[in-house]
């Protein structure tokens, strides 16, 4: 298949131990962080001290000179679609000379602040006007502490669990972040100001985003899968990541992962459904050396006397399996055809990574 390069995504180290439930979704089993992502291995406190001055000085070690060459740099910033929902969005913003960079994605978060004239299509900034960045405390467990301004307070009840998703899934792109956790003035909460979701343990990717829910599953015996799919506001296209819940354990799960994608997230979700109803997984997914192989049959292409499987069709598959523990790259086959093509007419000679369909970002 063609070759398309990897995904980088990752976690980075903290000592605060938090205890607590979140509500209903903290239960789910804790999913794995974005894989490889870049690295920042101190962040920004209040420079009481000339301690904490000097590691403000260290914030990140990116060890790229291309990049600190550059006057700009790719970030993943989730923002608030025109739907309301939770998506990332690849803007180049100043490269930070001290190497803040935990607080400069913060600040990119904020309405009214210096995101307003980047904003994408149909985008919104998420954080409450005003918001100010006061501390980072980055503990050796993964816990990322956020200290910021009252002005924080100043959001609508429905938002509150949108900003917790924005602000964890923009900050666990960097190396060793495994979560966040919320403090306001510099007092610790143990939930958010206007709605009372609980942080007490912090918040990660493994408490979801976009969630979906369903009356059909047991949710005991089901995981918290996080897929992709496509949507379209004007001419912005991009992946929404919508959190579902589905039933299956080790290696079973990449065929239920699949099952669940080719049914779609629901009505609610306002993305794009880009399988053909024909579609079917015709043997068990088997992962060899990071590598998923899926068989499907015919249904799955769009052209099939070309051999032609659609670019959104792929994407949506890729990026949503490379999302699982060691599973780097995606084989796609199909039953009766000897060479798979995208819509260029272009071959697929090797196993497909997710960097080949965004290969600026950072996560």
């Amino acid at each position: 298949m063609h070759k398309r390069g990897i995904l980088l995504t990752g976690t980075l180290t903290v000592s605060i131990i938090l205890t607590g439930c979140m509500q209903g979704e903290q239960s789910i089993e804790e999913m794995d962080p974005p894989q490889d992502a870049e690295e920042v291995n101190n962040t920004e406190d209040t420079p009481s001290s000339s301690e904490e001055a000097a590691e403000d000085e260290d914030i990140a070690e990116e060890g790229n000179a291309e990049e600190e060459a550059s006057e700009t740099v790719a970030r993943e910033l989730y923002l608030l679609d025109a739907n309301g929902m939770v998506a990332s969005q690849t803007l180049e913003l100043p490269n930070p000379d001290s190497k803040e960079v935990a607080t400069q994605v913060i600040e990119y978060l904020v309405e009214g602040g210096p995101v307003t004239s980047m904003l994408p299509n149909g985008f919104q900034a998420v954080l409450p006007e005003g918001t100010e960045v006061l501390g980072l405390d980055l503990q050796e467990d993964g816990t990322l502490t956020v200290d910021v301004s009252s002005d924080f307070e100043n959001y609508e009840a429905e938002n509150e669990v949108k900003i917790l998703e924005s602000m964890t899934h923009t900050l666990t792109q960097f190396e060793n972040v495994e979560k966040i956790q919320l403090q306001i003035e510099g007092e610790t909460q143990e939930e958010m100001p206007v709605n009372g979701t609980p942080i007490k343990e912090g918040y990660s990717r493994a408490n979801g985003i976009n969630i979906t829910k369903t009356d059909t599953l047991d949710l005991l015996d089901s995981q918290a899968v996080t897929m992709y799919y496509p949507a379209e506001h004007n001419e912005n296209r991009y992946y929404v990541p919508v959190t579902q819940y589905v039933e299956g354990e080790n290696e079973e799960i990449f065929g239920s992962i699949v099952e669940e994608m080719i049914q779609g997230p629901g009505l609610n979700t306002n993305v794009t459904h880009v399988f053909n109803p024909e579609t079917l997984l015709t043997d068990t997914p088997v992962l060899e050396n990071g590598v998923l192989e899926l068989v499907f049959n015919e249904g799955i292409l769009a052209d099939p006397e070309q051999a032609m499987i659609s670019d959104e069709v792929m994407e949506t598959i890729v990026r949503t399996l490379t999302e699982q523990q060691d599973v780097e790259a995606v084989d796609i086959k199909v039953e009766n055809v000897e060479q798979l093509v995208n819509e260029n007419g272009e071959t697929y000679d090797e196993p497909v990574t997710k960097q080949s369909f965004s290969p600026t970002e950072k996560l």
